[in-house]
Formats: C-alpha cells, sequence, structure tokens
C-alpha cells in the first residue's frame, strides 16, 4: 500500500478493503494490516481482486472520494465517483487547454525535455557501467549533443519546431542504441527504430514494451480522472489515447528502453524466442512473451526515490504520480508540469 498526493494505491493483489468508523482497513488473511483515514483522500486504486465493502463504498461516494479498480498487472476495469463535480472540472480545464496552442506547446516541451533528458541519462548510465564494453567518446558526444537539444526544446517558438528537434533528437539517441546491447550481439542488434511490423528481435520488444507502457499510462490517467484521448501535443484520432501518447514520451527510455536492454543483456531472452515471417516482420512467441510480462511485473515492484516528490515508490506507481503532477497542473495547483527526470 502507498498514499501519494491524497491518493491510496493498494497494490496487493489479495487484500479486502472494508470500512472502520472513518478509516480504511486492509485486511489480509482475515487479519487487518493497514488502516488509513479517509478525511484527507481524494481517491483510491485497488490493483485487488477482492474488492472492497459497500459500507466503504457508501461512505467514498458520499464523500466525493473516487474509487478506482484495477487488475494485479495494472488493466483498467472500472470507476466509481459520487457527485462528479470535481472531474468534470478538471477534464473541462483538460478540453479548455487543448485548444490553447501556446500552452499546449508548453506541456509539450516539458514531455519531450524528459524525454530526451532521460535518453540522455541511459547513454550516461552505459559508459559509467560499461566503461571497457562501450565506444566511451562516441556516446559521450551524444550525450553531449542531446544536451543542446534539451537547449533547443525549451526554446521551441511552435509545435512544428518542437517536432523537428524532438526528432534530431531521436537520431542521435537511437544511432548508439546498438552499443547499449551488451550480450548477445550476433541475434539481438539495432540499426533504427522500425514499426508496424518490426523487422528485427530488438524492435519487437520496444514495441511491445511501449504497448504495455502505453496501457499503464491510459489506466492511470483514467484514475486520476483525465481524458486519455483528449492530448496536448500529438493530434486527437478516433481511438487513439493522445494525452497517454503524450505522456509515454518522457517514460520510454527509463522504463522501457532499459527494460529491453536488461532483458536483452541478462540473457533472459533468446534468438529462438521469436518467430521471423516470410516478410521479415518479427514476433515474440508465446512463451518468451509471458516471460516477458512476468519480468515487467517484477520490474514495477521495484523502488526509486522520485525525483520531483521526493518520496520512494515502485516502478510502476510512476505513471500515476505523472499524472496526477499532471492533474494538479491543469487544476492551477502547480505553475508547471513537472517532468520525470530520472537519473
Amino acid at each position: 500500500m502507498r498514499q501519494l498526493l491524497n491518493m491510496l494505491f493498494v497494490t496487493k493483489p489479495d487484500v479486502y478493503l472494508g470500512l472502520n468508523g472513518e478509516n480504511i482497513t486492509v485486511r489480509e488473511n482475515d487479519k487487518i494490516i493497514a488502516r488509513y483515514p479517509l478525511h484527507n483522500l481524494e481517491g483510491i486504486v485497488s490493483f485487488s481482486n477482492l474488492g472492497i465493502s459497500s459500507q466503504l463504498m457508501e461512505k467514498c461516494v458520499s464523500q466525493n472520494i473516487s474509487i478506482c479498480f484495477l487488475t494485479p498487472t495494472g488493466r483498467f476495469r472500472a470507476r466509481v465517483i459520487g457527485e462528479t463535480r470535481g472531474n468534470v472540472l478538471l477534464r473541462k480545464k483538460q478540453y479548455q487547454i487543448a485548444d490553447q496552442k501556446d500552452t499546449c506547446l508548453e506541456i509539450a516541451c516539458n514531455f519531450i525535455l524528459g524525454k530526451v533528458y532521460n535518453e540522455k541519462w541511459l547513454l550516461e548510465r552505459y559508459i559509467r557501467q560499461y566503461p571497457m564494453r562501450v565506444p566511451m567518446e562516441e556516446m559521450k558526444k551524444a550525450s553531449l549533443s542531446l544536451s543542446d537539444y534539451m537547449h533547443e526544446i525549451q526554446g521551441s517558438e511552435n509545435m512544428d519546431q518542437l517536432r523537428g528537434f524532438e526528432g534530431s533528437a531521436q537520431v542521435v539517441y537511437f544511432s548508439e542504441f546498438d552499443h547499449m546491447i551488451i550480450n548477445q550481439k550476433e541475434a539481438f542488434y539495432f540499426y533504427g527504430r522500425n514499426k508496424r511490423p518490426p523487422e528485427d528481435r530488438v524492435n519487437s520488444l520496444l514495441s511491445f514494451a511501449y504497448t504495455l507502457l502505453a496501457n499503464d499510462i491510459t489506466a492511470a490517467l483514467e484514475t486520476v480522472g483525465l481524458d486519455p484521448y483528449i492530448g496536448f501535443m500529438h493530434q486527437d484520432r478516433p481511438g487513439r489515447a493522445s494525452l497517454a501518447n503524450d505522456l509515454i514520451e518522457e517514460l520510454r527510455a527509463p522504463i522501457g528502453d532499459r527494460f529491453v536492454l536488461s532483458l536483452i543483456n541478462r540473457k533472459q531472452l533468446h534468438a529462438d524466442d521469436f518467430e521471423i515471417n516470410e516478410n521479415k516482420s518479427v514476433y515474440i512467441k508465446e512463451a518468451a512473451r509471458r516471460t516477458f510480462i512476468s519480468e515487467w511485473q517484477k520490474k514495477k515492484q521495484e523502488e526509486l526515490t522520485h525525483p520531483f516528490l521526493g518520496e520512494k515508490m515502485s516502478w510502476g506507481l510512476v505513471p500515476y504520480s505523472q499524472a496526477l503532477l499532471l492533474a494538479r497542473y491543469l487544476r492551477g495547483d502547480l505553475d508547471q508540469y513537472p517532468p520525470f527526470f530520472w537519473k
């Protein structure tokens, strides 16, 4: 369990939530393992399969405390709220800002600033950890180039210019990505990002990781009351979660890319875990997909200290923390949206 920004996250899969006076009780195997006062909560996010008592649900509805139900793996199930005035105001503000070009640009700049910053420090981490196995000078030069693009991004005058800087930074970053593949180089090579369909094993893994991460972010946005389909950078299209596509940018490197590199370098997946079709598309076999998902869930349980909040949390809660911070910015509680700067 974890309380974060007035939200209670119940991450244990086999606990039952009840009510005792003005407190939430968390019960595991018929034993109360935790209590949380209701008076300072805005919402409850439960990853449990066992549910919640009708008394607690009624109490939360009467006090306008939202309850969000997710599967233990983080897939969104449902959201229960009482009077919807708070979420209506938040979404109304989101829709208003989505039509304001200057504010959209400001938010988008922070998304992309976080993206390039995190890519830079992923390169730096490999330089420090494997100084004898990577081309240090080449990667340091790329890192400095990404720093230059961060300054350019902050001075972007319009969305097209921002996208141009982002695209140029991605060329630099992905030109060094293959150097971070330390083991199994014969089977796991990377010559550039490709998708729909992926044309090599690494791109197949990246696409799968980004899909899982996008699902987690969509659930996080739903949880805090934001509309995942109304974005500030990615254009709105039917069926596309544009805001989730916005928010994923800063989390690709520290969550998705780092996880994929870890699977390869630790030899948790192998060359024969993939199917190569006649059209040269490459897909992960079913058994390897299960391994991928299992390791993904383990990774989400590992802890870090959030760079902005200064609080310890699991990696699985990072999308939720960023969604909460974005909601607070939209409400006017923060002067600007704070990107996730991982180091």
